[in-house]
């Protein structure tokens, strides 16, 4: 598609998001329930028009247009849940941990795009020295051992690193969610690729016999990162599955509602992408003793999932399922209606 046709067709989109962010001022509760859908679903359309822009058109012009759009609505979306220590103590007590919980079917589907690829591509690589001559010259993969992927986490100060990775990896989660609504293909091709790019790195080292020198880097940081993007490509994947299989809801109800929970989901990514690019910034590159290091990152990610299963679980049962709002509109249903919908409802 050509910039003209790009901007033609998706122009009304634009103008109409500029509209509901204009009329909620800040504050979503300014919108109705179904301004409030619109909004999130024009928001959603409008992140994917970004990447899509910033990826195939040289126009600084539009990516400025459009990331301004995506930052307003962003604001409203996320701005005035957050204003409060109780709203922000209820985010994280119940609404997160119970999205991560209603959708665990989909971060087991995205667990597996991710780390299927990555174990298979590291072990053939660790055992056939003609899948690693094929993947750069000697010599490239010899500096990339022994130098260039330790070096690449001392290359900037800690403070510039840790905001670049962070953006990064709020990008590439972003990108996995957005892109789940074109049926989940494009999502599950992010994370299968990203699982591939793990793999590779991981057979390379192994096949030089360095496992432990690339484990010591990665795991401190990686651990809740990769977790980030599993919940990111979980987001995308049951938000392309509402379009396919709906259940008993119409199709733009599904979508609605899967689109409220998944919004949720991505800000509780955010959190956690910040706590990883924390320690990529400051820990992983630092003097630190391997074992403290990885240490450290074992013991954050063991304490994230202990706390969405045993919080999630908790939620759940109260009757949270993770939507946008609930609990401030008075949305939360009765635990047996909510044990009945994640029984409905992967």
């Amino acid at each position: 598609m050509d910039i003209d046709r790009f901007l033609a067709s998706n122009r009304p989109v634009w103008d109409r998001l500029a509209q509901l962010t204009r009329m909620a001022d800040r504050g979503a509760g300014r919108l109705t329930a179904p301004e409030l859908d619109e909004l999130i679903r024009l928001y959603q359309r409008t992140s994917s028009h970004l990447s899509y822009a910033q990826t195939y058109f040289a126009d600084p012009g539009l990516v400025i247009r459009l990331s301004q759009l995506v930052a307003g609505a962003g604001a409203v979306i996320y701005g005035t849940r957050a204003r409060t220590v109780r709203g922000l103590g209820r985010f994280f007590t119940q609404t997160f941990p119970a999205a991560v919980w209603h959708v665990r079917r989909f971060v087991l589907i995205s667990a597996v795009l991710t780390f299927v690829p990555a174990i298979g591509l590291g072990i053939w690589l660790a055992h056939s020295p003609r899948a690693v001559e094929a993947t750069a010259p000697a010599a490239v993969r010899q500096a990339y051992v022994k130098e260039d992927f330790q070096h690449y986490y001392s290359s900037e100060p800690a403070a510039a690193f840790a905001t670049k990775v962070y953006t990064n990896n709020v990008r590439v989660s972003v990108t996995a969610f957005a892109a789940g609504i074109l049926l989940c293909v494009p999502t599950a091709v992010i994370l299968v690729v990203n699982g591939g790019n793990l793999g590779v790195a991981a057979g390379l080292f192994a096949s030089a016999g360095q496992s432990a020198k690339f484990y010591g880097l990665v795991l401190p940081h990686g651990l809740i990162e990769l977790t980030s993007v599993v919940l990111a490509g979980a987001a995308g994947l049951r938000l392309g599955w509402a379009v396919i299989d709906p259940g008993d809801r119409p199709r733009l109800t599904a979508l609605a509602e899967e689109g409220r929970r998944a919004v949720v989901l991505i800000l509780g990514v955010v959190f956690t992408l910040l706590m990883a690019g924390l320690i990529e910034g400051f820990v992983t590159g630092s003097a630190l003793p391997t074992a403290v290091r990885v240490g450290l990152g074992v013991a954050v990610e063991v304490s994230f999932v202990t706390y969405v299963v045993l919080v999630g679980r908790a939620a759940s049962a109260a009757g949270f399922t993770g939507t946008l709002g609930e609990g401030e509109r008075g949305w939360a249903v009765a635990p047996a209606a909510a044990r009945h919908a994640s029984v409905r409802a992967p």
